[in-house]
């Protein structure tokens, strides 16, 4: 069977979230929205998770904060509290991560910015996350070029705050991404005039002990280059779009990134209150434990000593 689709997630959720005492906030809907391709176990041990954070934190419910740690931990590992990051790799991670949250918010066509965190998990130093309001089968072309846009913004971000010479290694997996979908626009999904609407295939050779024995010829050399010169322009698009943005919405960057060097992890909603001048609370809520049944058999009176 396949893994449940948005709806599905949901209401596997809801089955075992049912003796689980949950705190008001907690948002079922926007957890499955979270969860792309998780399985029922997966769904199940997210639950799980989620419930034993609330206790190491001395809770008596499980609240959406719990939920949100244990699924950045189940999809990419625990934070690395040991790891020790200078001050400068802290600002120049906010400024980044900044940049891709601004970004996102600024294209005509991208998913919600759901958080953004400079706390380090796995091999990231920090990251952005999107949700789709609902499962997404296929992209349009406004759709991709926004997405190469945000992809650039983190790198676009550091160049315009730190300058060229101080932009780090940070954003290799957002170039191999972004280059991964520009080729595939234009080799296989028909987004080039010069190169029309045919499936382009990739020139591979099979290497044994370390000598090329054969090679698979499936572009000619000169199709090969121009497939190479609309990759790029695709990618320079991207880049220069994300570029124009940052620089009109500098004084919003520079806001987002104090913010995320503050409070380390802000949601959606923080990110825009934080651009219109407004700081997060951090206040936990008040949890509100259901009151207990009244006893509708009424108790016998205890027996006096005096007369036993």
């Amino acid at each position: 069977m396949p893994n449940p689709d948005v709806n599905g997630r949901e209401k596997i959720l809801r089955v075992h979230m049912r003796n689980v005492p949950l705190s008001s906030d907690v948002d079922v809907r926007v957890i499955a929205r979270g969860c792309p391709g998780f399985s029922g176990a997966d769904l199940a041990n997210l639950v799980n998770e989620a419930a034993l954070m609330a206790a190491r934190r001395n809770r008596r419910m499980v609240m959406q904060r719990d939920f949100e740690d244990a699924k950045d931990k189940v999809m990419m590992g625990a934070e690395r509290k040991s790891m020790v990051m200078t001050n400068e790799e802290k600002k120049k991670t906010a400024y980044h991560e900044g940049g891709h949250a601004l970004v996102a918010l600024s294209v005509p066509a991208a998913d919600p910015v759901h958080k953004a965190t400079i706390i380090p998990r796995g091999l990231a130093l920090g990251m952005v996350m999107q949700l789709p309001e609902g499962d997404r089968h296929s992209l349009d072309f406004e759709q991709m070029t926004s997405r190469l846009a945000i992809m650039m913004g983190g790198r676009v971000a550091e160049e315009l705050i730190f300058g060229k010479n101080k932009i780090t290694s940070g954003a290799s997996s957002d170039i191999q991404a972004a280059t991964g979908l520009a080729r595939n626009m234009v080799t296989r999904w028909g987004y080039s005039d010069e190169l029309g609407t045919v499936s382009y295939g990739d020139n591979q050779e099979e290497v044994f002990l370390g000598h090329s024995v054969a090679r698979t010829q499936n572009v000619s050399e000169d199709t090969a280059q121009k497939i190479d010169l609309e990759v790029r322009r695709l990618v320079q698009g991207g880049l220069d779009e994300a570029r124009r943005i940052l620089t009109e919405r500098l004084e919003d960057l520079h806001n987002v990134a104090k913010a995320l060097l503050e409070y380390e992890t802000l949601s959606g909603d923080e990110i825009q209150n934080v651009i219109k001048g407004v700081k997060p609370n951090r206040d936990e809520p008040e949890l509100r434990l259901p009151t207990p049944p009244r006893v509708s058999v009424p108790l016998a009176p205890r027996p006096d000593p005096e007369l036993a």
